[in-house]
């Protein structure tokens, strides 16, 4: 490979001239024959068994050239990126053949770039952080909360639903006067106050007793997702066949002992409420003094970034999205099947937030740059040995596959984002 020619055409994109030896050619061209020939058919020999001289006079020497090029060009631009100094950034990328023969070839190519990028104000950034405060509030709510899940859902029959109930019902809409499309269920248990059906639909439940039938009005949220029904009136007819609530334990030594295996009184397991509590809550904070720093390392980096960046992103985000699926025993087609979303819908989904994650990676490399942070080799070490525990493998077998340019890049990173904190001002 011989690079000819670097020329800046653009921000962020830089052509190259490139040219392909003769031997590294020819090499390809072998290698796309032997790939091939099992499928040429040519009179007078088996079918695969054809010689290279044979096809080329039949088909013209250049029959292999488009493949042959096609398998060389890729590591030959990557040569000359890294011949050339460039970071490059993943984008389409088309070729221009300026010439060919079976001497080599010369083409040129157009390679997005990675940004220039500038960053100022980004010690001092004031953040008004959450409290991590634990209150008798806080408590008493975790307590109401391990209470619910140890309680015992029971029928009730000598009172009316009440908020927190279950109702199971009968429901049939109408829009009027006519019954539509899905608003019809039988047997279903609504949970008073989920906010699972249409705003002042389950208030109206409320009051009702076993065996009652009665209408309940509302109107369709204006964003409803039915056309033909959003904003309008409806009618409800509804027959209420049965109210579960859910009978709480009594709060006292005994619960505590069912519940807890550190806790053997009230009083300790309020302690021991206390401690987590206090763990979870500077945990959230500092989780939110770090997404609020990012929000604002966003708005203050500027440059001209590339839109494959955020594509880019984007594709790795549904990539990860995909992985959490199948997880869960699903696919992505599956997934949007249910949701009635599309491919284009989902990026569109993603675009905003990959939009601030590239934005923000880009603040903190040119934060590291500016501040001289750089990994050091215990650091590096360090990283690649996390990474290989992760994905049990080798330490080695990480390294041939991660370049170390950026696992760097990811502990400069991620120390300049320490920086950041260090310097903010929380409030």
């Amino acid at each position: 490979m011989n690079l000819k020619n670097v020329n800046k055409v653009e921000t962020n994109k830089v052509e190259l001239e490139i040219e392909v030896d003769g031997e590294t050619f020819k090499n390809a061209i072998n290698k796309v024959y032997r790939q091939q020939a099992k499928s040429i058919s040519i009179p007078g020999f088996r079918k695969g068994k054809a010689p290279r001289s044979v096809v080329e006079k039949m088909y013209g020497k250049e029959v292999f050239y488009e493949d042959a090029m096609k398998e060389v060009y890729p590591q030959a631009v990557q040569d000359a990126a890294d011949e050339a100094k460039l970071r490059t950034v993943p984008d389409r990328v088309e070729l221009d053949v300026v010439e060919v023969s079976e001497d080599g070839f010369t083409f040129k190519v157009k390679l997005t770039t990675y940004p220039e990028v500038t960053i100022d104000g980004y010690k001092g950034i004031e953040v008004e952080a959450v409290s991590a405060e634990v209150t008798d509030e806080k408590i008493d709510e975790q307590i109401e909360n391990a209470r619910r899940r140890a309680g015992s859902i029971e029928t009730v029959t000598d009172r009316a639903v009440a908020d927190g109930d279950t109702a199971v019902i009968d429901f049939e809409g109408f829009k009027d006067g006519e019954p539509f499309e899905g608003g019809k269920g039988e047997m279903y248990s609504l949970v008073i106050g989920s906010g699972s059906f249409i705003p002042g639909f389950e208030d109206q439940i409320i009051g009702h007793n076993t065996g009652d039938e009665f209408s309940v009005n509302v109107t369709f949220p204006e964003e409803y997702q039915v056309p033909e029904l959003a904003g309008q009136p409806a009618e409800f007819k509804v027959k209420l066949h049965e109210i579960k609530a859910r009978i709480l334990p009594e709060l006292d030594d005994e619960f505590v002992k069912d519940v807890s295996t550190e806790s053997e009184t009230v009083e300790q397991y309020r302690e021991e409420i206390s401690k987590n509590l206090a763990e979870d809550l500077e945990k959230a904070r500092e989780t939110d003094i770090s997404n609020k720093l990012a929000d604002a390392l966003a708005e203050k980096v500027e440059g001209e970034i590339p839109q494959a960046m955020y594509d880019n992103r984007i594709t790795d985000m549904m990539k990860e999205m995909e992985m959490r699926l199948r997880q869960q025993g699903l696919d992505m087609n599956l997934y949007m099947q249910y949701t009635g979303m599309t491919e284009d819908t989902l990026r569109e989904q993603y675009a905003e937030e990959a939009e601030k994650q590239v934005k923000v990676r880009l603040a903190l490399e040119k934060i590291a740059e500016l501040e001289n942070i750089e990994a050091s080799a215990e650091e590096l070490d360090e990283e690649y040995g996390k990474l290989a525990e992760m994905y049990k493998l080798d330490v080695e077998k990480v390294k041939s596959i991660i370049p170390e340019e950026d696992i760097k890049r990811d502990v400069a990173v991620d120390k300049a984002m320490k920086l950041v904190k260090e310097n903010a001002q929380v409030k």
